[in-house]
């Protein structure tokens, strides 16, 4: 049974979790992937943060605390020694449909290219293509989904053409990328501060400001005002941040911890 606090965090993470979905799938990344990741990011910190005597953390131990089999422990381990923990294989079906109808011969015309498929017929068809290498989606469905998001036309005959080889929607990867760097600099901060106390050092700034009684035509402004200031705010900090380099801009070493901070304006879901 769930402690009062460990619900909290739950009910917390559940809302997070809402926003990094909408994330993850307009970019393509199913469920599966995702897994893949937290798996491995919870084998990773166990063995690193709770390790005894400055050794890494026991498989046992690992499988104690996270719930994962040792079996499954050992072969995320070894993915990490090898360097390839960020590694994941193409598990969504809908990209497998588009890798294969762009690789496997049985769906390439004469040029080596996507053939064009009926949806379905006796032959090599989309509904073929879908049965071998889609699991257990049903053809219409995978037909609907990448015609969404621009992966698949179909034309007034009802024939089939790949459009593009990656399914995703189109969206600025970089952006999405930049706001996952900074989410999980700002885990850090929440990380550090949750074990401030125990370490007996000081907490890092964490503050969030919010209002439910501002009226909707004044939202507009408010959100302009608030922007400005926080655009404001941050080349100040740049400006700050640029002072000190100055002072150490003939040292030759880099060090590899980022002083920063983060600045981000929400409204809709609290």
């Amino acid at each position: 049974m769930l402690g009062v606090t460990q619900q909290k965090i739950l009910d917390a993470l559940y809302s997070l979790m809402r926003q990094v979905t909408r994330v993850l799938l307009r970019s393509g990344i199913g469920y599966r992937e995702f897994a893949e990741i937290t798996k491995t990011a919870f084998v990773d910190v166990a063995t690193t943060d709770y390790g005894l005597r400055g050794r890494p953390t026991n498989i046992s131990r690992i499988a104690v605390m996270t719930g994962l089999t040792r079996k499954e422990i050992r072969r995320i381990r070894a993915k990490i020694e090898g360097a390839e923990a960020s590694t994941v294989y193409r598990t969504v079906p809908a990209s497998d449909v588009l890798h294969f109808w762009h690789t496997d011969p049985d769906f390439l015309d004469e040029n080596g290219l996507p053939a064009v498929l009926d949806f379905d017929d006796s032959g090599e068809s989309f509904a073929t293509l879908v049965k071998k290498y889609g699991g257990d989606i049903p053809p219409g469905a995978m037909r609907t989904e990448l015609k969404r998001v621009g992966a698949m036309g179909e034309d007034e005959n009802g024939q089939l053409r790949a459009l593009k080889r990656s399914f995703s929607l189109p969206t600025s990867s970089e952006k999405i990328a930049e706001g996952l760097v900074s989410l999980s600099a700002l885990a850090h901060t929440i990380a550090h501060n949750a074990d401030s106390l125990e370490k007996g050092v000081a907490t890092y700034v964490q503050r969030t400001v919010e209002t439910k009684r501002v009226r909707p035509e004044d939202a507009k402004r408010l959100r302009r005002i608030v922007s400005n200031r926080l655009v404001e705010f941050s080349e100040s900090m740049d400006d700050l941040f640029g002072a000190y380099e100055l002072l150490d801009e003939n040292e030759d070493e880099n060090p590899d911890d980022v002083i920063g901070i983060g600045l981000y304006y929400f409204d809709g879901e609290p």
